[in-house]
């Protein structure tokens, strides 16, 4: 049993390691996929327990950054509502005009495509969300306490 858990624990945790690596740069939970990747892994090799908690840090530090001021949450909250509506018309496959070699039909599109985009903007929208509560409202939160000098 201890040799298929560690073959499971592996194959997992690469798969969510690699997956994660990619979605840093495709639309998608990237470093939270990586995190997951590494925290599964840690659970049967030290190497991956040292890496997981730079890289944890790493997010913590750009979830906090991304919810310090409105602006960033508008934009951030926008971008998400974005990446839902692209998921919906690549979901839909519309005809679109021919350009070089792209048309009638969008690229890779159908029900498989536009589902995991607009999951990704939900789950955009949900770390949106956890960050805002963590880091702005929670006992986490970066920003100095506001002093009052009314003396």
């Amino acid at each position: 049993m201890a040799v298929l858990r560690k073959t499971w624990v592996t194959v997992i945790g690469w798969v969510l390691t690699v997956a994660g690596i990619g979605l840093l740069a495709l639309p998608g939970p990237g470093l939270l996929t990586l995190v997951a990747g590494l925290a599964i892994l840690s659970q049967e090799y030290d190497w991956a327990e040292r890496r997981l908690h730079p890289v944890k840090e790493k997010a913590f530090e750009a979830a906090a950054a991304g919810v310090e001021t409105w602006p960033r949450i508008l934009l951030s909250t926008l971008g998400a509502l974005v990446l839902i509506a692209v998921g919906i018309v690549w979901w839909v496959n519309p005809t679109i005009p021919e350009v070089w070699f792209v048309g009638p039909r969008l690229p890779f599109a159908g029900w498989g495509s536009g589902l995991s985009i607009v999951l990704s903007g939900f789950i955009a929208l949900g770390l949106l969300l956890y960050s805002i509560r963590r880091f702005r409202n929670g006992a986490d939160s970066r920003r100095p306490p506001v002093t009052d000098n009314t003396n």
